[in-house]
């Protein structure tokens, strides 16, 4: 049943992107090689079923559920938004820890003489 805000329409695109998510998250995690072609397809249908009108709570539970999709609405919005689905704690501590890495490296190059 539908509520005030959604519509079988719109249930039905939520469904469709749904079934393409589960999909290319199926596709990214198997060990085949993919076949380019049918791989830019998927992406295409995705990007088409993202731009659709979907209700705004299931848009967002896919892309909570789905990181492949949500890593496509990113790059889709990113010239609006960057990249927003990233935590901003999470990419500091990324890059806190990345500084740390390549100071004790540029340490040990240092006094190895290298």
């Amino acid at each position: 049943m539908s509520t005030p805000h959604t519509t079988p329409a719109r249930d039905a695109r939520l469904r469709t992107l749904v079934a393409l998510a589960r999909l290319l998250e199926r596709i990214e995690h198997s060990p085949q090689v993919r076949d380019p072609g049918a791989y830019r397809l998927l992406v295409q249908r995705i990007q088409a079923a993202l731009a659709e009108d979907l209700p705004e709570d299931g848009r967002r539970a896919v892309l909570q559920v789905f990181p492949a999709t949500a890593e496509i609405h990113e790059n889709l919005h990113y010239a609006q938004a960057g990249l927003t689905r990233v935590s901003l704690d999470l990419s500091v501590a990324t890059e806190m820890r990345t500084a740390a890495l390549l100071a004790r490296i540029a340490k040990a190059a240092s006094g190895s003489g290298a």
